[in-house]
């Protein structure tokens, strides 16, 4: 009798002579045996450990950055050809957890830590049942992946809590980094704002200095040209105009008679500046 979701695999004299599916079958006693195989059943196996029991030697690895980690992980499969699964391994449950193991160390010896822990366990357990799968295949050994999955990554018991410092010193760099990021980002575009403004303001400036020396340029040719055409009443324009600018600063003028041939004149200093008078009996 073979039940729903099971396969019989029939052998006669001791080789394969066919398979039958769910329900009421015949075989010749002593001539044909019979084998019946679960082919829906999901199984599980354990690696890195048994029930809540770790087991070190498959559970230690290496990760990619040469970091030590413990990692325990489930194995789903089914049975996919019972006459494979029987009879091409002879102990196939050995045989998938020991190439499981292989599948994670290769795995996380190719990641490091951080992504192992954290961020690239999907990753992980994609490839190792990916890898898994290819390597049971090479076997010929009937049995289908379905689901790997990691349990526990974390590092050993006697360097755990030397691990979550460098975990912690590294978020907090991680946060300096992103807090530096942030100033650089808010200083940088103030400082090139303030870089234009300068800019704007040389050019503003150099503008105006060359537009003044334009100016000046064209009003010393313009008086040179007048200065050819007449010089003498150019000279005495000239004259008059900057004596008009002198004068119209100073706050005292003195008016001089031109025949007046002593050129030394005595100039009285005005009523402020002379001393006070001196006092009956005082001394000069």
């Amino acid at each position: 009798m073979v039940g729903p979701g099971e396969q019989a695999v029939v052998r006669t004299f001791g080789r394969e002579s066919g398979k039958t599916g769910p329900g009421l079958h015949y075989r010749i006693p002593f001539v044909q045996d019979v084998n019946v195989v679960n082919i829906e059943e999901i199984r599980r196996l354990e690696v890195g450990f048994r029930g809540d029991k770790r087991v070190p030697t498959e559970a230690l690895m290496l990760t990619g950055d040469e970091n030590i980690v413990e990692a325990q992980m489930i194995v789903q499969y089914r049975i996919t050809d019972p006459s494979k699964y029987l009879f091409e391994l002879a102990r196939p449950e050995e045989t998938l957890r020991a190439t499981a193991e292989v599948a994670l160390r290769s795995m996380v010896g190719r990641t490091k830590i951080d992504d192992v822990i954290t961020t690239g366990r999907e990753h992980v357990q994609s490839e190792t049942r990916n890898w898994l799968q290819r390597l049971m295949d090479q076997y010929q050994s009937g049995i289908g992946i379905t689901e790997v999955k990691l349990l526990a990554v974390d590092a050993p018991d006697d360097v755990k809590e030397a691990f979550h410092d460098v975990v912690r010193a590294r978020e907090e760099k991680e946060k300096l980094i992103n807090q530096a990021m942030g100033y650089k980002a808010d200083v940088i575009p103030r400082a090139r704002g303030e870089a234009r403004r300068i800019e704007r303001e040389a050019e503003a400036y150099r503008e105006e200095r060359v537009l003044r020396a334009r100016g000046d340029s064209a009003k010393f040719l313009a008086q040179l040209a007048e200065y050819s055409k007449a010089e003498g009443v150019t000279r005495e324009r000239l004259y008059l105009e900057t004596m008009e600018r002198i004068l119209s600063r100073v706050a005292k003028k003195t008016v001089v008679d031109g025949a007046v041939t002593n050129t030394v004149l005595p100039i009285l200093p005005g009523p402020g500046a002379l001393p006070a008078p001196v006092a009956a009996g005082g001394q000069k």
